[in-house]
């Protein structure tokens, strides 16, 4: 493809920049995905990496497209540059890219998990209040997507205590809990791919032509295949899980019986060994409180093993979300400097190319493998004690919520979804189990992210417009 030569330096510096923000994106907004599973120790880091490299792409693929045309063209006003101002428009996106690049980056430096919707929209700001002042920014929409950052971690956390609430009742508490979590285990199946299907097939891929599929197809599709899931869960899954489960229980016996730790009396009980969900609550919330309260806060053993297969499960749901809802982060300024190159015109009327969205995931992917880690540690570890029961509940809380948004086309934050969810499920076990004086420097962290990043992006932008 060949752009007029006063565009391809334009083109070349988006590229990069927009490859940098994407590592950044795997990198911060990885721990959103996995961060709860590797914190149970479900999974371990490099697991979690592998199954975010797959499902990360899938969703950047699948249904990256939707929220990337609410990034390059729902927040500002395009028109406005369409009479001899396409090459500010252009500039402008850079600036954006580097205002949410430089300041995603340096978040990822401090290990404090933030909002990349909230910086990618801060910079688009911030570069256009130095381009056109305050005309053209569409301060409706930007109102609608600022109040889905403060609705989306109340109506994510409100979801996940739900879950969370329910399956401690008609699970966690029962005295037996491995069959009463057998019993539900293809309704939890069930649902979750139900609701993948349907993100996948509604409205969905263009390359794969699920964009032609009439409503109706998609729900028998969905419905359909997610029966056929639940069926196979029940008959073939929940007896091999209820063997496996009881002998990994009745091993972990016999240990303790060679260690003299019970009774041979009381040796055959699965239960001897079973640790309450019940903890009690602590007004103290001093560092040795709250440690030794977290050390307190466990599942039952045969339980931890059933909700460890769901963890994965709904870790996998909550990659294949965050490819679909942040690579448009990255890549939505960067299409909008392929467009305008390549068509001469700000409007961007063709579609967003699959091979952009592909690029911009392979951006995240390297970030994930490289600094993914450093984030995952805050939000699975140091936030909050995660178990596997819980961490099932905040990812599929958090997870329906994201996904639902990217649907719609509303970027939401990923972050305040999952961290909202951590916090209320935390909060719910226990005062002492969340750290409080961490919660409060992420949140001090969203607060500025916006301001920041349009700051740094108007400052690019006020460089850049003496280039054209």
């Amino acid at each position: 493809m060949e752009f007029p030569e006063d565009y391809l330096w334009m083109v070349i510096v988006g590229f990069i920049i927009a490859f940098i923000l994407s590592f950044g994106i795997g990198a911060n907004d990885v721990a959103n995905s996995f961060g709860t599973s590797v914190g149970s120790r479900v999974l371990t880091l490099r697991q979690a990496c592998i199954l975010g490299t797959i499902f990360e792409m899938l969703g950047a693929i699948l249904i990256g497209y939707r929220v990337s045309d609410t990034i390059r063209k729902g927040i500002i006003d395009v028109e406005m540059y369409n009479n001899g101002s396409e090459k500010v428009l252009t500039v402008g996106n850079i600036a954006t890219l580097t205002g949410s690049c430089v300041w995603l980056i340096s978040a990822t430096i401090m290990r404090l998990p933030v909002s990349t919707t909230h910086s990618i929209v801060g910079a688009a700001i911030g570069f256009s209040l130095v381009a056109r002042g305050t005309a053209g920014i569409k301060w409706i929409k930007i109102g609608f997507i600022v109040g889905s950052w403060f609705f989306s971690p109340i109506l994510s956390g409100a979801v996940s205590v739900l879950t969370f609430m329910c399956v401690n009742k008609i699970v966690l508490q029962k005295d037996k809990a491995l069959e009463s979590g057998l019993k539900l285990l293809p309704i939890f199946y069930g649902l979750t791919a139900a609701i993948n299907l349907f993100s996948i097939f509604y409205e969905g891929s263009t390359l794969l032509h699920f964009d032609k599929i009439p409503l109706y197809g998609v729900f028998i599709i969905t419905f359909g295949i997610s029966i056929i899931v639940a069926i196979g869960v029940r008959y073939l899954l929940v007896p091999w899980y209820r063997k496996k489960i009881s002998d990994d229980c009745r091993e972990r016996i016999r240990k303790f019986e060679e260690e003299g730790k019970i009774d041979d009396d009381n040796a055959t009980e699965l239960e001897q060994f079973n640790v309450t969900e019940d903890v009690p609550e602590i007004e103290d919330n001093s560092e040795e409180t709250r440690v030794k309260t977290r050390e307190n806060i466990t599942d039952k053993p045969e339980v931890a093993k059933l909700f460890s297969f769901l963890q994965i499960l709904t870790a996998v749901f909550g990659a294949f979300a965050h490819g679909g809802n942040d690579v448009s982060n990255s890549i939505g300024p960067l299409i909008a400097i392929w467009l305008i190159a390549k068509e001469g015109t700000a409007l961007q009327t063709a579609a967003t190319p699959i091979w952009i969205l592909v690029y911009g995931g392979v951006g995240m992917v390297i970030g994930l493998w490289v600094w993914g880690r450093r984030v995952i540690k805050t939000v699975g570890d140091d936030l909050t004690k995660i178990t596997p029961s819980s961490g099932f509940c905040i990812e599929l809380g958090s997870a329906l919520t994201v996904l639902v948004a990217s649907n719609i086309g509303l970027p939401v934050s990923t972050t305040h979804c999952k961290i909202g969810s951590v916090v209320f499920v935390g909060r719910v076990r226990s005062k002492a189990n969340v750290d409080w004086a961490l919660f409060r420097n992420i949140i001090i962290a969203w607060v500025v992210t916006l301001p920041i990043s349009g700051a740094i992006s108007a400052l690019a932008m006020f460089g850049l417009q003496k280039l054209i």
